[in-house]
């Protein structure tokens, strides 16, 4: 059965990206040229695009034209961990420590973390209900954004309880971030010891804010992983909640059981 003449012309410009004819960021002809160039109708022409864009081939930009899609290489997180107790800072990619960027690290892999926008909230809804806190209650947030080879990658919010720092831990509201990560600094100056965690993963569509930040279409056809952080201490009281949020286009994740090789 023949192709509709619009998967053809598609299929034509899907050849020319993946040949490297046309390179990413490179502007297609516009609308009247490609008519021209395919003797097609607009219709037929829009189509075309429509389709290439639910590939993710191409993005129109308003008023700009349209673009091949840049290539990007998905970064691969691996969510387990052989530490039995769940405690190594090795995967805690969601957290302040330095192995978010030991792990980002390759070969044309340049991590970069924005410093904590730190503040002062009100425990509500699922932040209250998740750290076991009175509704409205004084909470600490910490929110980063995170870049790889210049590309942003993540949004992440971490929450603490305010009694951390009426304790000692006054470092929490300090707009810098913690050498070694919030777990070995809870430990030193708290005695809180991480023993386990609990990620609760959504996905859904981005919201203008989250849209802006990652570049990505306004229509919602590429969504966000939600990455929901509990971490408990010894006593199997949380002790923060991390909520991430990654986009779909740029992220994979690894759940490892058993005993697995590197």
């Amino acid at each position: 059965m023949t192709n509709p003449r619009y998967r053809q012309i598609a299929e034509d410009l899907r050849e020319q990206i993946e040949s490297s004819t046309l390179r990413p960021g490179q502007q297609l002809r516009t609308e009247i040229e490609l008519r021209e160039h395919y003797g097609a109708s607009r219709n037929t022409i829009r189509d075309a695009i429509k389709w290439l864009t639910t590939l993710g081939l191409v993005e129109t930009k308003p008023r700009q034209g349209t673009f091949v899609a840049q290539k990007i290489v998905p970064y691969i997180t691996t969510l387990t961990t052989s530490d039995p107790k769940g405690v190594s800072e090795k995967i805690e990619i969601y957290e302040e420590v330095d192995s978010y960027e030991s792990d980002a690290v390759g070969p044309v892999r340049v991590p970069y973390n924005t410093d904590p926008q730190v503040e002062i909230q009100k425990a509500t809804g699922d932040v209250a209900t998740v750290l076991r806190l009175p509704e409205g209650s004084q909470v600490i947030s910490r929110h980063q954004r995170r870049y790889i080879d210049g590309i942003p990658w993540s949004l992440q919010t971490s929450f603490y309880p305010m009694g951390f720092v009426i304790q000692g831990a006054d470092r929490l509201i300090a707009a810098a971030d913690i050498a070694g990560g919030t777990v070995k600094y809870l430990l030193e100056t708290l005695g809180l010891r991480q023993v386990g965690y609990r990620d609760w993963i959504t996905v859904r569509a981005p919201d203008a804010t989250e849209a802006a930040f990652f570049k990505l279409p306004q229509d919602g056809r590429t969504g966000v992983f939600v990455i929901f952080r509990t971490a408990f201490d010894q006593t199997s009281t949380p002790m923060r909640l991390s909520v991430t949020v990654l986009p779909t286009d740029r992220n994979q994740f690894i759940v490892n059981v058993g005993d697995i090789p590197e």
